[in-house]
C-alpha cells in the first residue's frame, strides 16, 4: 500500500513529461519542415538562373503541385497522379507537349542523354518494378526530382543521390525541342 501513492506520483511525472515533450518534437518537425522549404525555395531560385522561361514555368508549376496524392494511372491534380501521369500532365499544360502516357513510351520518345549533363526539366527514369523504365520523374537541378512515387505516398521532391534512386537509376532523356510555331509560313 505504501507504493500506491508512489506509484500515483511517478505516473502523473510521466503523463507530464510527455504532454511538455509533444511540443518540443511539434516544435523539431515545424523546423524540419521549415527548413527544407528554405532549401527548396533556393532550388527553385538557381532553376530560375538556369532554365528557360516556358521551363521555369512548368517546374514552378510542378513545385505547387507537392502533396498531390499518387492515383494509379491519375492524370489530373482533381484525381491524383502516378509518375508518367504526372509528367504528362505537366509538359502538356506547362509546355504543350503531349507525351506518351507511360514512363517506358516517354524514355522512347525522348533524347538519351548522360546524366551528368542533366538541366532542370529533363526527365530521369527509374527500374523500381524489374523494368527498366518503369518510374519517371523531373529533374529540378542540384540533384533533385519531382515525382508521384507511389501507392499512399503525393507528389514531392527526391534527391538522385540517395540510395534507394542510385541503385534504381536507368537513364536520363531530354523532351525533344518543338519547332516554333510564331512565325507564320509564307
Amino acid at each position: 500500500m505504501k507504493f500506491k501513492p508512489l506509484a500515483t506520483a511517478v505516473s502523473l511525472l510521466l503523463a507530464f513529461t510527455m504532454v511538455f515533450a509533444a511540443p518540443a518534437d511539434e516544435q523539431a518537425a515545424e523546423v524540419k519542415r521549415m527548413s527544407e522549404l528554405a532549401s527548396l525555395m533556393q532550388l527553385g531560385d538557381q532553376m530560375k538562373n538556369s532554365v528557360g522561361e516556358k521551363t521555369d514555368q512548368m517546374l514552378g508549376k510542378a513545385m505547387g503541385l507537392l502533396g498531390v496524392p499518387y492515383k494509379r494511372g491519375g492524370s489530373s491534380t482533381e484525381t491524383g497522379f502516378d509518375c508518367s501521369g504526372f509528367v504528362r500532365y505537366m509538359y502538356e499544360t506547362s509546355v504543350g507537349r503531349l507525351l506518351p502516357r507511360r514512363a517506358d513510351e516517354q524514355a522512347a520518345a525522348t533524347d538519351k542523354i548522360d546524366r551528368n549533363e542533366l538541366n532542370p526539366g529533363d526527365l530521369v527514369f527509374f527500374n523500381t518494378m524489374r523494368r527498366t523504365f518503369s518510374h519517371v520523374g523531373i529533374y529540378l537541378g542540384d540533384g533533385k526530382f519531382i515525382h508521384a512515387p507511389s501507392a499512399g505516398k503525393t507528389v514531392r521532391v527526391d534527391d538522385l543521390r540517395a540510395a534507394y534512386w542510385t541503385k534504381r537509376f536507368t537513364g536520363a532523356r531530354r523532351v525533344k525541342e518543338t519547332p516554333a510555331t510564331d512565325s507564320p509560313s509564307r
